[in-house]
C-alpha cells in the first residue's frame, strides 16, 4: 500500500518561511524513515518538493560541488538523489526582491524546472500568505523530530499501514499515534508555531 496521500499535489511546499541551515539539511532527509517501497525507489516521494532558503545557503551549495548545469536563475546539483531527480536551486525576484529556493526536480521531465519556477512564483506572490491544510501538514512533518513521527509498520493498525503518523496528546494527556492526514484543526494548530496558527485559510488545489 502506498503511503503517499491520495491528494498529494505534483508540487509541494514543505516548510513555511525560510529554512535555517540546520532545517535545510534536515529537509534533505525528511523521508529518511520512509520504507524502501516503489514511491521512494522511483523518486515520487521527493519530486516536486520545495522550500525557501537563505542567500548564504544558496551560495554555499553552489560552492560545494561543480553544478550539473547553471542557467540564468537556477543551477542543478550534479549528484542525483534517485534516477533523474536532483536538487535545483533558484534565485527568483518576487514582489521586487530576490529570494532563494531549493526544489527536487525530475530532469526526465523537460518541463519540470520551468513548472517548478512558475509554481513557486505564483505561490509566493499571493497577497495573503495563507497556508493550505496540506501545507500545514507538510510543515508539521518537516519540523517534527524523528522520535515523534514515523511511517506505520506492522506494529500499528492495518488502516495505518504505510501512512505517515505523528504523536499527539489525547484528551487524557496520553501520547498516541495518529495519521498525519487525520489531524484535527485543533491538533494542527497545536503543532504549528504561534505565528502560523491564525493565518487565513486557503483552499487546497
Amino acid at each position: 500500500m502506498s503511503h503517499l496521500p491520495a491528494n498529494r499535489q505534483r508540487f509541494r511546499k514543505i516548510l513555511e518561511g525560510a529554512a535555517t541551515r540546520q532545517q535545510m539539511y534536515a529537509l534533505f532527509n525528511r523521508h529518511g524513515q520512509a520504507p524502501f517501497d516503489d514511491d521512494r525507489i522511483s523518486g515520487r516521494l521527493y519530486a516536486g518538493e520545495w522550500f525557501e532558503i537563505s542567500e548564504a545557503d544558496h551560495d554555499r551549495m553552489l560552492d560545494i560541488l561543480p553544478p550539473l548545469f547553471m542557467r540564468g536563475d537556477h543551477f542543478a546539483i550534479r549528484e542525483f538523489l534517485v534516477r533523474k531527480i536532483t536538487s535545483v536551486f533558484f534565485t527568483l525576484k518576487i514582489d521586487g526582491r530576490f529570494r532563494w529556493f531549493h526544489a527536487y526536480c525530475d530532469l526526465a521531465d523537460v518541463g519540470a524546472i520551468n513548472s517548478m519556477r512558475r509554481t513557486i512564483v505564483e505561490r509566493e506572490s499571493r497577497p495573503v500568505r495563507a497556508m493550505t491544510r496540506t501545507e500545514k501538514l507538510e510543515h508539521i512533518w518537516s519540523t517534527t523530530g524523528a522520535d515523534f513521527r514515523a511511517y506505520a509498520d506492522q506494529r500499528f493498525a492495518a488502516d495505518f499501514a504505510g501512512g505517515r503518523i505523528v504523536m499527539v496528546f489525547s484528551a487524557a494527556q496520553a501520547k498516541v499515534w495518529k495519521l498525519l492526514d487525520d489531524l484535527s484543526d485543533d491538533e494542527i494548530a497545536a503543532k504549528l508555531p504561534v505565528q502560523f496558527r491564525h493565518r487565513g485559510k486557503q483552499v487546497a488545489a
